[in-house]
Formats: C-alpha cells, structure tokens, sequence
C-alpha cells in the first residue's frame, strides 16, 4: 500500500525530506518513531528497486550503468568460420588450415546426444560415462551387473557391440544460403514459408546424400542468416571397451550435479569397427597429453553443444521467463518425484533403465532451474537489452536495413503476446508423451478402434478389418503396463493441469473435483478399462459401447479432442507468423555483425576456447583441480554413504594409486547440454581432458555466456590415466591412450 502511494501518484504522499525530517524532530511515542523509520526504508526501496538490481556476485548495480558484454553471444564458433585473428589476439596462437581440419575430424557426434572423439590410430573413441549409461545396459548379459561393478574388455576380442549405437565424422561443409533463403522467399504466406523452408532443406539434404553416401542435414545459423550442409560419415560398429561403475561415474549423484569442487571419473570408452570388422584406422585423433593443462593455460573444447537462445529477443526471453520455462519446471519436478518414489517404493525389475531416464529428467530440472534464476536475474537481462537496443540501432541507421527489418522486434512481440494468452491452456489439453499416463492413450486407442468400425470394412485401415479385429483389440493394453508408475503419472496430471487451468479443467471434473492422488483414486475406481482384460471386455461391445462409455478416460479424450486440435493448431499458426520474424532479424544480425558473433548451438560441431581457472564461490575461492585425496575426503565425509559411497575396489586402492593427481578441473570454456563427452584440447591437439558438466553459476549460459563465476567442469587427463592404469589395472587401455594406438 505504501509503495502504490509513493509509486502511483494518486493520493498525496510524503516526500523524502519530510519523512526524514518528522524522524529527526521526534515524536509522542517510540512506536510512532519505529513507524516512520519502516516509512522512511520504504520509500527509499520504492525509490530505488527500479534503479538497482543485484548482481550474481551479490553486489549491487545500477542497471542504467550495465553494458553488454563482448562475449554474452558466447565463444562457440563454427568451422564454418574459425576465429584465426581472435586466437591470435586473444592467445598469440595462430592456428592453421591443417590444424582445424584436424581437429574437426577427430570430433565426433555420439549417437544423437552427445559428442566423443576418436583417441587412437586404431579408432578407440571417448565420451562420458553419462552418455554410455544406455550402451552399458545394452551389452550386459544375464547376471552381469556393469553398473555396480563397471566394465573392461581385455582384449579385442571381448569389446561389445552396441546395438543401434553409431558415431558420426563431420567431413563436409558447404554453404547453401542462398538455396534456402531463395525458397523461403518465394512463400507468398508464413504457412507457406516455413513449408518451402521444410521443402527446400529436405531436397537438398536428399541430393547431397545421393551424391556422397554421407548423412546430410542442413544447418541454420543466426536464426536463417546464415545455411549449411553438414556430411557426416557414420560409423555403425560400435563397442563398448571400458566403463567404470556408476558410483564413479556419476559420483555424488543428483545433489553434485552441476557443482564444484567436484569428484566424477566421467569417462568411457569405445572403438569403431570398420566394415571388415577390423579396428578402424583413422589418422585424425587426438594424442594424449601425460600432463594436463596449467593454471591460465588456453584450451579448447570441441563437440557440439544442443541448443542456445541466446539470440532471441526480449520479448521472447520474457516469455520464457513467466510462462514456457515455469511451466516446463512444473512438469519436470513432478516427472522427477514419480520416477524416485516409484524406483524407491516398488523397486521395479528394470531399474536401471529407469535409473537412466530418473537422471536425465532430474538433470533437465536442475537445468530449468538455474536457466528461470538468470532470467529472473535483472542484471543479466539488462544486458540483453543493452544488445538488443544497440541491435536496432545499428539496423535503424542504415537506410535499406530499417526498411526491411526495422519492424521485426514490435512484430515479434505481437506475437509472444498472443501466444502468452492460449500457450498454459494448451500445455494443460496436449501433455507431453513422457507424462500422459498411458490409461488416456489406452482410451485414444480404442476411440479410434470404435471410429473405424463405424466406417465401411473397405475404408478402415487393415488393422481394423475383421479378421484383424481381435488381435488389435488385445494390442490396445500395453504390454509392459506398470501400474505403480502409471498411478502415479496419473496423480501428475491431475496436479498439472490444475496448476495450468484450475478446477474448471475438464479432467479435474471428471475426477470429483479432486486433484493428486486421491483424484487419481477417483478415475480409477469409476474406469472400465484399467487392465487389458477389461480393454477386450469393452471392445467386443462395439464402437457405440466405447464411444457411449461411462469411462472417465474416454469421456475425456472424447470431450477434449477439439478443444486441444483448436489450441494447438493456434499456437503452430502464430508460431508460423514468428518464425518469419526471426529468420529475417537473423539476416539482419549476420549483416550487421558478420561472424564477429557465434550463432546458437545447434548440436552441430563447434570450438570454444577459454583458459583454466578457478572462481571465487560461497566466499572462498574453488581452485582450478581436485585431486583423488578430495574424492577420499567426500567420501568419508560422508560416512561412506549413498550417494558418496565409494565402490569395493576403490576403498583399497594399490599402493601404485597416486593421490595426489589431479581428478577434475575447470576452465572458462562455453558450453552447454550436448557438449558433455567433447575433449578439451590444447594448442598442440592432445587431451587434456573430458568435459562433463558445468557449475551452477553456467546454466544461464542458455541464453547468456558470462565468465565471472561460469565454468566448464572436466575430467583431468591424467587423472583418467591414473584411474585406468593403477585402479581398474587396464593397462593394454592406458598403454593405447599413451602410445596413440595399439600396442
């Protein structure tokens, strides 16, 4: 109330020296002195808020002086268009055509999550232990247990294939804007841009793959200013050759993710076979460094970060800001206490594959959450604005720029206007795939199984004909159907849309008003097709049986059905309008500032450098290593307990183990989700070592790169030696890594 007299203007209010003044002459009573006190740090926080903010360091900054940074688009530059004069200027290295080509090549892309890098001569490649948790569950044998006990083949000859893993070689690039551009230019409509768009790129990545036998996708740089075409050799014999066990390779669990000082053996490894089934001979890898990098010493880091919006508009980033990443964390956070309570409570047989998915969500949460603090941080966002005013400047001064893009920020926010209003109402009626409990599919399934036998036998689709009638009406129940978890991912929905839409949401209303659980109980109890018997029981009624249904599952699938086509099909239609918007002002950002500014991640292959270094934190300051004796020391620490617990072998290292080497180092690299398996290389192209992770303080990296506190966290190179030769006695691995090939 105070702050909306003194703010507002609408009622007579007190000024600054009047309130001092009745401080200084006194009063009546001590509680009236208080009183005007309270009043005086009021209004001078009203007076203030809107000219300070605070920073992430803690200090306080006046936001009318804060400048954008050189470096808030990030350092992940293209091999498109290496930064020579930057290294040059920057760390009075000149690297040359040859050491690029290198360096490209020894990087690959690991299946489609994660980047790796090829070792040895004889195709050995390394990535994180986090990026082969799928792999390593995929080799075990019945009454093998890798995580528990890691992995390590001791000769060629028990190296596992990986089913379905492959890697990928970038080895072509070619620039194909003005084909894209062209195309997209010749819609006559936004639908119809984007459709040429899909059009053209599909086409060209189909005449490029006829022409070389490579992968080939187009890549879109700064938002449509710049297109390329990226050919990919891809290795499909791929076999798992060392992984240590969970307890170290995502040591610390959840509460360590994404802090320092940190203790993660990080690592795995895995060899390409060639066609002939023999190692693969590649003369692009990188050798290893037996030191690792100094303090301040330049690294690079070279993989391919996922994705970046560090170019988008202020509009955009309020957006994400109230309405996409809150509600996004809404539903991770629920996705995340169904997986661990149900884990813990039922302890289902495949654990560890649900382990696997408990970590990738509880990952992307962490990831939300430190994204919502940046966004939230005014310091940050002022910088953004900073960069997008002296954006507009630079178009609005030159003639023929302003009359094409000089209206692209007020269109852009036109549009995250109207999709503000509908996009929480649409999450609520189209919920996500990995959080639908699968009772509302199993009732899609058998609205569309009644759907078609209201048609002609001649026009359904073959499944539904009457010979094949009975075998689909018994597919319809999943197979692999957990109740445990599907009560529970039902008990989330109910939560989610409530918090989305309220209780006038018609699933809430279908169940009695309740929410959670005991809304969950209430569908349940009133369903008539929660268990497969009770599918085929209604099936056999026929379509007018299930679409007249009492089912509270059918009842809303078939009540929602058009309401959630409406929402969605509003939402991809003003999305359509934007993406016009934002290809154009990327056109306009390549003109004005070239590549001086690297574009968004894309999960396409890129370079950043940085140097080792620590930061200050928590009032004292993380240094640039840790070593074995702190992995020790957290253990212990921790009396020895889950999830700093160390595994059997570890506890009674040899007396070859040397403690003091380093384990874990950071460095003032940008990266982000994608990255995690890129080496970190130095000047000369040897490993010095394995990023994994950033801090706490890079998450806001996904829309702003800042050096302050923001590192790169990866596995020492020497560390990893140290581990695989005097811990895990793999010395046929260790004498690879150190010779480039096998010995």
């Amino acid at each position: 109330m105070l702050k909306k007299n003194f703010v507002s203007g609408k009622k007579k209010s007190l000024t600054f020296k009047a309130i001092f003044h009745l401080i200084l002459k006194g009063s009546s009573s001590m509680m009236k002195r208080i009183h005007l006190i309270a009043l005086f740090v009021a209004f001078l926080f009203a007076q203030t808020t809107t000219v300070f903010a605070q920073a992430n360091s803690g200090s306080w900054i006046k936001l009318d002086t804060v400048k954008a940074g050189r470096f808030d688009n990030g350092k992940m530059w293209t091999f498109d268009f290496p930064p020579k004069k930057y290294f040059e200027t920057e760390y009075n290295f000149i690297p040359k055509d040859d050491w690029f080509e290198n360096v490209r090549m020894a990087a690959l892309r690991f299946a489609t999550y994660c980047s790796a890098s090829f070792v040895s001569e004889d195709g050995l490649v390394m990535t994180n232990h986090h990026c082969a948790r799928e792999s390593v569950t995929e080799v075990q044998k019945p009454g093998e247990n890798f995580h528990d006990f890691g992995f390590w083949a001791p000769t060629l000859q028990d190296e596992r294939k990986v089913p379905g893993l492959f890697v990928d070689q970038l080895v072509l690039i070619k620039d194909v804007t003005a084909d894209i551009q062209s195309a997209i230019d010749k819609g006559k409509d936004d639908a119809e841009k984007v459709k040429n768009y899909e059009d053209k790129k599909k086409e060209v990545e189909k005449n490029y793959k006829t022409e070389t036998g490579l992968e080939c996708s187009v890549v879109r740089f700064y938002n449509g200013g710049k297109y390329s075409l990226y050919g990919y050799k891809r290795y499909n014999d791929v076999r798992l050759v060392f992984a240590p066990e969970v307890q170290l390779g995502f040591y610390g669990g959840d509460p360590d993710n994404f802090t320092y000082p940190r203790y993660a053996l990080d690592c795995s490894f895995f060899r390409v076979y060639d066609e002939n089934g023999k190692p693969l001979k590649t003369k692009h890898f990188y050798k290893w460094s037996p030191k690792g990098a100094a303090d301040g010493e330049p690294v690079f880091v070279v993989g391919n970060p996922g994705r970046t919006g560090r170019l988008r508009t202020i509009a955009q980033l309020e957006y994400a800001r109230d309405i996409q990443n809150p509600v996004t964390y809404r539903m991770l956070k629920g996705l995340c206490d169904v997986y661990s309570e149900y884990i813990a409570q039922d302890n289902p047989p495949n654990k560890d594959e649900l382990n696997d998915h408990y970590f990738s969500y509880s990952n992307s949460l962490k990831v939300y959450d430190g994204i919502l603090k940046g966004l939230r941080d005014e310091v940050l966002m002022q910088k953004k604005r900073v960069f997008e005013n002296n954006f507009k400047a630079a178009v609005n001064a030159n003639p023929k720029l302003q009359a094409v893009y000089g209206d692209m920020w007020s269109k852009i926010e036109g549009t995250r206007a109207e999709v503000r209003k509908i996009a929480v109402q649409s999450a609520s009626y189209n919920l996500s795939p990995i959080v639908l409990a699968q009772y509302f599919t199993v009732a899609k399934q058998l609205i569309k199984y009644a759907e078609q036998l209201k048609k002609p036998e001649v026009e359904r689709e073959k499944d539904y004909v009457a010979d094949s009638l009975t075998k689909t009406a018994e597919k319809i129940f999943p197979a692999d159907f957990a109740k445990g978890m599907q009560d529970r991912l039902l008990a989330l929905d109910l939560n989610f849309v409530y918090s989305c839409v309220g209780d006038q949401h018609e699933m809430i209303q279908l169940a009695g008003g309740k929410i959670g659980k005991e809304g969950a109980q209430y569908l349940l109890k009133n369903s008539l097709i929660t268990s497969k018997s009770d599918v085929i029981k209604l099936a056999a009624k026929g379509a007018d049986a299930i679409l007249n249904s009492s089912d509270p599952f059918i009842k809303y699938m078939l009540q929602t059905k058009t309401k959630a086509k409406e929402l969605s099909d509003k939402v991809r239609t003003i999305v359509n309008s934007e993406t016009d918007y934002v290809q154009k002002l990327g056109r306009a950002l390549f003109e004005v500032y070239g590549t001086e500014i690297p574009p968004d991640a894309t999960f396409s292959l890129r370079i950043s450098d940085g140097v080792v270094k620590g930061y200050d934190y928590n009032g004292t300051t993380a240094p640039s290593h840790t070593t074995f004796y702190g992995l020790y020391d957290r253990c212990y620490s921790n009396e020895n307990k889950f999830p700093w617990n160390l595994p059997e072998r570890w506890l009674h290292p040899s007396k070859d183990f040397d403690m003091e080497t380093p384990m874990v180092f950071v460095s003032t690299n940008d990266i982000i989700g994608g990255n995690s398996g890129s080496p970190v290389i130095n000047k000369n192209a040897e490993v010095v070592g394995l990023a994994f992770d950033g801090n706490i303080e890079s998450l806001p990296g996904e829309f702003i790169f800042t050096t302050e506190a923001n590192r790169t966290l990866s596995v020492h190179s020497t560390g990893m030696l140290e581990a695989i030769q005097d811990m895990y006695l793999a010395k046929r691995l260790s004498e690879e890594l150190k010779a480039g090939k096998i010995k």
